[in-house]
């Protein structure tokens, strides 16, 4: 998956990212990731053919673009499925891991005369809470370790044979906490229940092999990938997915259509009503490629000695109180005394900082940790020591327009 384990070069790399660079020439200090990652010219590029020269519906025509253009599609399929140690036929394009997640909480079997049960966790993005609700699942709240960890040692006492799924976030998008996932795996397995991960935050910037893991489905969202948004995938076990009922219907998924009958398709094309996001597809396939090559040890390295120098840059300052684990990957979320998440963020835009300022879409864990909101830090490949300067530059500024 990954060819290069060496330290990288961020600045040669930020050069490849057109939307680092401001309207007056200036380097965007951007510390966003962790919402949605700057596209580099590569995935741009990929996705402008696909739209222009290569431009054709797939599947369906005869004729020999449409022809070339769904040996890309597919070929892109393998390639983000590679990218994740998985097979292509359990790889379903969805239009992000909210979608994803939507799929399971609705398709996976029901059991007769017993309500589905999932556990989550405290730190779970609504896009993991949310959809187990609107399916009527019943859902467990597993509790966090003191340094914002999803708390195993709890899991392992609630779950129980009446659980069908686990589902937790491999990478907290607020804490930067990392899963053991291969634990968490075990755990759900012992008594006969699925593990469920939100890769979101994990995809990014750690090497990610479904089989290792050992979990029995992987989301994760293109755009913080380094690709476009409106696509992601589902992976799911094969024997799993065979089981599941189509979440849609429509074109493209079935077999053959009657008024009386229609047959479905099997996976991943039963899961994929209608003309597919081919042009996203195809550029996420060439981010894949090109995280691939970048290396994620070498991503990884880069970013978690970017975290280690903003949160001992943070932790001198006595106003600053700085929430998840030392170790976490690639995001640092803090709040400073007297001063809103917002407004930080409103002052540092002036300094040409941006940073996210917010509940993160997972508000069950702000009423945890006491707050109604953080300012979030988050890296990229592309990050470097001068964007950590920018930013305690202008959080001292900020702090002497309120002081």
């Amino acid at each position: 998956m990954s060819v290069n384990a060496g330290p990288l070069d961020s600045a040669l790399l930020s050069a490849q990212f057109p939307g680092l660079v401001t309207s007056t020439g200036a380097r965007w200090h951007y510390l966003d990731s962790a919402a949605t990652a700057q596209k580099p010219a590569a995935v741009i590029e990929a996705m402008a053919r696909a739209l222009g020269p290569d431009y054709a519906t797939v599947h369906r025509g005869v004729y020999a673009r449409s022809a070339d253009m769904t040996l890309a599609f597919e070929a892109a399929r393998r390639r983000v499925a590679r990218f994740i140690g998985a097979g292509e036929d359990a790889l379903v394009f969805t239009r992000g891991a909210t979608e994803a997640i939507n799929l399971v909480a609705q398709c996976y079997p029901e059991k007769a005369g017993k309500q589905r049960r999932v556990l989550l966790s405290q730190l779970e993005h609504h896009s993991n809470i949310v959809p187990w609700q609107l399916a009527g699942w019943q859902i467990e709240v597993c509790p966090l370790t003191a340094d914002g960890c999803i708390d195993l040692d709890a899991a392992e006492k609630m779950l129980t044979e009446e659980f069908d799924l686990v589902a937790f976030a491999h990478v907290s998008n607020v804490l930067g906490s990392e899963l053991d996932a291969t634990r968490a795996a075990k755990l759900a397995h012992k008594v006969g229940a699925k593990l469920l991960l939100d890769g979101c935050q994990a995809v990014p910037r750690l090497p990610v092999d479904v089989v290792a893991l050992s979990c029995d489905f992987y989301v994760f969202s293109a755009h913080k990938l380094y690709g476009p948004t409106g696509i992601g995938a589902l992976w799911a076990r094969p024997e799993i997915l065979a089981t599941m009922p189509p979440y849609q219907g429509g074109g493209a998924m079935i077999d053959k259509v009657t008024f009386a009958r229609t047959t479905f398709a099997p996976a991943p094309q039963g899961f994929e009503a209608g003309t597919p996001a081919i042009t996203e597809a195809i550029a996420l396939g060439a981010a894949c490629d090109y995280v691939a090559a970048v290396g994620l040890p070498a991503i990884h390295a880069h970013e978690t000695a970017l975290v280690a120098q903003l949160r001992d840059a943070l932790s001198r300052q006595n106003d600053v109180t700085l929430f998840g684990p030392a170790n976490s990957a690639g995001i640092v979320s803090f709040v400073i005394d007297g001063i809103h998440p917002h407004d930080l963020g409103t002052i540092l835009d002036e300094e040409n900082v941006a940073i996210r300022a917010g509940h993160h879409c997972a508000q069950p864990l702000m009423d945890h940790l006491g707050i109604t909101a953080t300012a979030r830090a988050s890296f990229g490949l592309y990050s470097t020591t001068d964007d950590i300067a920018a930013l305690i530059s202008g959080i001292e500024r900020t702090k002497r327009i309120f002081g």
